[in-house]
């Protein structure tokens, strides 16, 4: 699980790749470039922004995302699932997903 959108890493994923293809010391002993290893990890949706979340739901896809919050701090979304409903072309299933399908999925819960 990757706090705040994956911060750095998801959104400077094209250039972490680019640095993995285009220079030996950013890439190791790393076989696959950086991205690859990141749609491993869950990505929450504390990004602020709705474009930021409709890029990690398009990149990383709406089912490695789940839904985070800050609460109960002063920075929390005070309406988080208005948050991801409001992401350009979101739909029920998606939301669905985000909103805790995902979650419990990981968790191994009932759905």
């Amino acid at each position: 699980m990757a706090v705040h959108g994956g911060g750095y890493l998801a959104s400077y994923s094209g250039r972490i790749d680019h640095a993995w293809g285009a220079r030996q010391d950013s890439r190791a002993d790393l076989p696959l470039p950086p991205t690859t290893y990141l749609r491993q990890v869950y990505l929450d949706t504390v990004v602020c922004t709705y474009h930021q979340l409709a890029y990690l739901i398009e990149v990383f896809g709406p089912d490695r995302i789940v839904m985070g919050t800050d609460y109960p701090f002063d920075m929390a979304e005070c309406n988080p699932i208005g948050h991801v409903a409001g992401v350009k072309g979101m739909n029920e299933r998606i939301l669905a997903q985000i909103a805790g399908g995902n979650a419990a999925r990981v968790l191994g819960l009932a759905p």
